[in-house]
């Protein structure tokens, strides 16, 4: 049994795109969404979805075909969906199949999740973005509703004998032949395992795998359970595929037992930094020292860091969330996951910091959110992806570079990617949103940027100048991360826009930062400072200063976007006198607001932006009060931020 012919012609109807080869998929960013619990046909944002029923709740591909905006605005490139193959029916005491992972016939779509022609639709209209799709794929085993030992194997397809599968042994995973050859599942569900070391079971799947492929347009495979399977599978399996890339799933720990398979599939996920990245910030008492050495280790043990796919968060474990309320430890575990050796993955949910624990509750539905574009780590993940593409378009050895751990103490670790001169350096810290603000001093050695440098650091837009000596002196407060970036390599790139090509006679001031980790509120009672970049004109005194506030910030038609302060001029807390910012530069990748107002210099004070939608409601950004004092110097200057 094939797909049929109407499925072919359907797929016939896509425009032909090369696919991706695993050279190509290091310079991509991957969301992963599960199918079901992502967006619905509908469009709701209300529809209940309780992780405990382990249940369908109603996601499709052509929800997903809808909200591809909401993806591509926080700068991914590629979108990792659930296996799309028909399941075994019901619900049953473990559960429906609503995650994809118990097939009982491969030749057929999942009708839960749509249509053949959706799922085209979904490639095509990826594809039409400059997008890519990763399809997620099982070989080691297929499903059965009962015990191990009454599977009726006539109702699976195409292996629909006893013979195409290994006797009914229940895992014991410490056991490498029982790893190989038992059954996962229960006796609920239970899931007869292939003899994929058979040639009829392995010529059955490449078939399969080639007409899947090309039937809808797909450019990359995550494929599950691979240490289940043999691993003299995977070559002509991956070839079958078009060559295309795959990262198939060791679900362990050790390099040295994780790094090996990639000597027969070309990429894996990196689990082993998933357990280090966790462990060094999930607590302010997390070990760097293991993080180091388990970088470094990777690299020696891994034959190409670069093709891994790099995650913090996925369908089969805890929410970070789930173990640290701290959100500077959360955007330190996210970033460097981003900005590791290899493609970085971010499952659904995460932008909205989704706290459930392990399965099911890490499910969580993603319209639930509203799919909030606002939300604090939508805005974080999307600069983050935005200064990794930026580095990916100026140098392309950039995916190439093995990342370097150029420094770190019990609190610290810096990681340095890409040649000089167009290297992005990170600054990590495990301190905590409680951490002090502290200088932490950076030789060239550690950098690799030169004397005089200017750079810019782009998660706050702030301008940093390396010292005559070749030090960077990096102004770190309340554990959140830094990230630095050649100034000159930013021009035209819409990043910190302002700060890009302030020249060399610009007095740059530089003031501390606090994480936001509150939801939307009024103005704070307390008086730290938020992240904030501000230029100065070098001239004579003036008897008031233009400050020019640029806000970054994606608002729908009719709100409109005020700032509000602690002086008169900024109408004293009160939103009704708050001073409206304009729209006139705003577009969809630079959603830009901006206001100039003028102030006597030396002035202090204390400020937030709000929002005003066309019902008159307020919202506040979350976080500590901003705070600026005026340059006392110059007749201008200029405040560039992006809202918390």
């Amino acid at each position: 049994m094939r797909f049929s012919k109407l499925l072919s012609l359907a797929a016939a109807c896509v425009t032909t795109v090369s696919a991706l080869t695993p050279a190509q998929w290091r310079g991509q960013s991957i969301y992963q969404v599960l199918t079901d619990r992502f967006a619905r046909t509908d469009g709701s944002t209300s529809a209940s979805c309780n992780t405990a029923d382990q249940n369908y709740c109603g996601g499709t591909w052509k929800g997903i075909t809808n909200h591809l905006d909401y993806i591509q605005g926080m700068g991914f490139t590629a979108v990792w969906i659930s296996p799309v193959v028909k399941q075994v029916d019901g619900l049953t005491g473990d559960g429906a199949a609503y995650h994809g992972y118990w097939a009982k016939d491969i030749y057929s779509l999942n009708s839960n999740f749509g249509t053949a022609a959706d799922l085209v639709a979904l490639s095509a209209a990826l594809h039409a973005r400059g997008m890519y799709l990763m399809v997620d794929v099982v070989t080691n085993h297929m499903a059965y509703v009962g015990c191990g030992a009454c599977v009726d194997y006539s109702t699976l397809n195409p292996f629909n004998s006893e013979s195409y599968y290994h006797p009914f042994c229940l895992i014991d995973y410490t056991d490498a032949t029982s790893i190989k050859n038992c059954w996962m599942g229960s006796n609920t569900v239970s899931l007869p395992d292939l003899r994929t070391e058979d040639s009829d079971v392995q010529s059955e799947f490449n078939s399969w795998i080639a007409e899947l492929v090309s039937n809808y347009t797909i450019d990359g495979l995550r494929i599950d359970s691979v240490q289940q399977v043999n691993t003299g599978f995977w070559p002509s399996f991956q070839a079958a595929a078009g060559g295309i890339h795959a990262l198939g799933e060791v679900y362990n720990g050790d390099p040295a037992y994780v790094c090996p398979y990639q000597t027969s599939i070309t990429g894996v996920l990196n689990f082993p930094a998933y357990y280090w990245i966790t462990q060094a910030f999930q607590t302010t008492s997390g070990s760097i020292s293991n993080l180091v050495n388990g970088i470094n280790t990777m690299k020696s043990t891994c034959s190409d860091t670069t093709l891994l796919g790099s995650f913090l968060e996925n369908h089969d474990v805890a929410r970070f969330p789930s173990l640290t309320s701290d959100l500077s430890l959360q955007k330190n575990a996210i970033a460097f996951t981003m900005l590791m050796d290899g493609i970085p993955i971010i499952y659904a949910g995460q932008e909205q910091a989704y706290s459930g624990g392990n399965v099911p509750y890490d499910r969580e539905a993603t319209w639930l959110s509203g799919y909030n574009t606002g939300s604090t780590l939508y805005t974080f993940i999307a600069s983050v992806n935005q200064i990794r593409n930026r580095a990916v378009y100026i140098d392309s050895t950039y995916v190439t570079y093995k990342a370097v751990p150029s420094y770190s103490d019990t609190t610290t670790i810096v990681l340095r990617k890409g040649q000089a001169g167009a290297q992005i350096v990170a600054v990590f810290s495990n301190k905590g949103a409680s951490g002090s603000s502290y200088t932490q001093s950076l030789s060239s050695s550690v950098t690799g940027f030169s004397a005089g440098q200017t750079l810019i650091e782009i998660l706050s837009c702030t301008a940093y100048t390396v010292d005559s000596s070749g030090n960077l002196a990096v102004a770190m407060a309340s554990g959140l991360p830094r990230i630095f970036y050649p100034t000159a390599k930013l021009t035209g790139s819409g990043i910190c826009p302002g700060l890009s090509g302030v020249s060399s006679t610009s007095s740059t001031f530089i003031t501390s930062s606090t994480s936001s980790t509150s939801s939307t509120s009024s103005k704070s009672s307390t008086s730290s400072t938020s992240s904030t970049s501000s230029t100065s004109s070098a001239s004579s005194s003036c008897s008031s200063v233009a400050v020019t506030f640029n806000e970054l910030v994606t608002t729908v038609y009719g709100t409109n976007v005020k700032i509000s302060g602690s002086i008169a001029a900024l109408g004293s807390w009160s939103t009704a006198s708050a001073v409206a910012l304009s729209a006139s530069g705003y577009t969809s990748s630079n959603p830009l607001w901006a206001v100039t107002i003028s102030f006597t210099p030396g002035t202090s004070f204390e400020y937030k932006f709000i929002e005003v939608n066309s019902a008159g409601t307020v919202t506040w950004e979350s976080g500590s009060n901003r705070a600026y004092t005026v340059p006392t110097t110059g007749c201008t200057a200029t405040v560039s931020t992006s809202w918390q």
